[in-house]
């Protein structure tokens, strides 16, 4: 990973353009969606995916039967499907003929073997970050979605909100002057037991990769991919991540400072500091409803932004869009970029002494 500069600023997309329509405004042909997992941001994309004037509801997949219909009933899915006579709920879901496309929120270890059976069925796909837990994972279902000619996508929120990418306008203008560091953090203590997805090991558990690509979004947004990382962490008894910094450095002499954290409130902001000034997002900094801007020889100024549903419309509004176009990848969320970062995170995790099972 080599900084470029200049720094191409990451493409808007055309949702988050200033006047442009409600993001749940159609663009094109209705496309018919499957929801894999029934968990809580499964239940938060799908309440902005219900809104999607060019959508339908039409399969929801669980383990649990129970659950998958509970879901389906919640938000008006046609159809449902869960685990039953050795054949996976979510496999159900793809050898349903009617699905389009599909949003994976399974856990991370787990996105993988989902959307690589997603993809050989000839589904669209977007899923959550992080995309995979490596990326040998991530480059094969790029290749896999390459080779079949289908849209696939890391459901990275943020780089769709309006705010975020108004903060890359400020950044890539020179307002700022030339950016010198970033820092941002972002965390919570979590009380979840053992069990839990945010602990598990097998589930691909710890701050890094549930939490650390928000604040890296801000880094790599601001001063691209960088010439070398240095990490440090603190690991529980099971070997996850409570709580990690990473040190990012470029070969024009900028850096910047990034912690997550599972075991400490955090104030979930990024700051960006240039030459002439800084930028402030607001808290939380994966969807900012403000922008404090303050330069070195001026007045502050705070700008505020709206927002359509609870903000990952936007992300279902470009998936939509692409594959409406006919395009396998979104120019704001490229294939490069997802595995670009997985890498990164590979390497931070070979520093801390990092591994899962799906690392073989």
């Amino acid at each position: 990973m080599n900084s470029l500069h200049p720094v191409q600023q990451i493409p808007r997309p055309p949702c988050a353009a200033p006047g442009a329509p409600s993001p749940f405004a159609a663009t094109g042909r209705t496309l018919r969606w499957g929801v894999v997992a029934t968990g809580g941001i499964a239940t938060s994309v799908t309440q902005d995916m219900a809104g999607l004037e060019d959508g339908v509801l039409h399969a929801v997949s669980s383990r649990s039967e129970a659950s998958a219909r509970a879901f389906a009933e919640e938000f008006g899915f046609e159809s449902s499907y869960h685990d039953a006579d050795g054949v996976t709920g979510y496999q159900r879901l793809f050898n349903d003929p009617a699905v389009d496309v599909v949003y994976i929120a399974t856990p991370h270890a787990q996105h993988y073997e989902v959307a690589k059976a997603a993809l050989t069925a000839g589904k669209h796909v977007l899923c959550e970050k992080a995309f995979t837990v490596n990326a040998r994972e991530a480059g094969e279902l790029i290749d896999l979605a390459r080779a079949n000619n289908l849209f696939l996508m890391e459901a990275l929120w943020s780089r769709f909100l309006p705010s975020v990418n108004r903060a890359w306008d400020i950044i890539h203008s020179g307002e700022l002057g030339q950016i010198q560091w970033v820092q941002a953090d972002l965390g919570f203590p979590s009380d979840h037991g053992s069990a839990h997805r945010l602990w598990d090991p097998a589930a691909g558990g710890g701050a890094l990769l549930d939490l650390g690509v928000y604040p890296l979004t801000w880094a790599l947004g601001s001063l691209g991919f960088p010439s070398a990382v240095t990490a440090t962490a603190v690991l529980n008894d099971d070997g996850v991540d409570t709580q990690n910094a990473l040190t990012l450095t470029y070969g024009n002499g900028a850096q910047a400072q990034l912690t997550t954290s599972l075991a400490a409130s955090c104030p979930g902001q990024a700051t960006v500091v240039g030459t002439k000034g800084w930028l402030r997002s607001g808290s939380v900094l994966h969807n900012p409803r403000e922008l404090t801007v303050q330069l070195h020889q001026g007045e502050q100024r705070v700008e505020t932004f709206d927002q359509a549903g609870r903000g990952y419309v936007y992300e279902l509004r470009e998936t939509t869009r692409c594959i409406q176009e006919g395009l396998t990848e979104s120019p704001t969320m490229p294939w490069a970029d997802t595995l670009d970062t997985m890498r990164l995170l590979d390497g931070v995790r070979g520093q801390l002494g990092m591994r899962y099972a799906n690392d073989g």
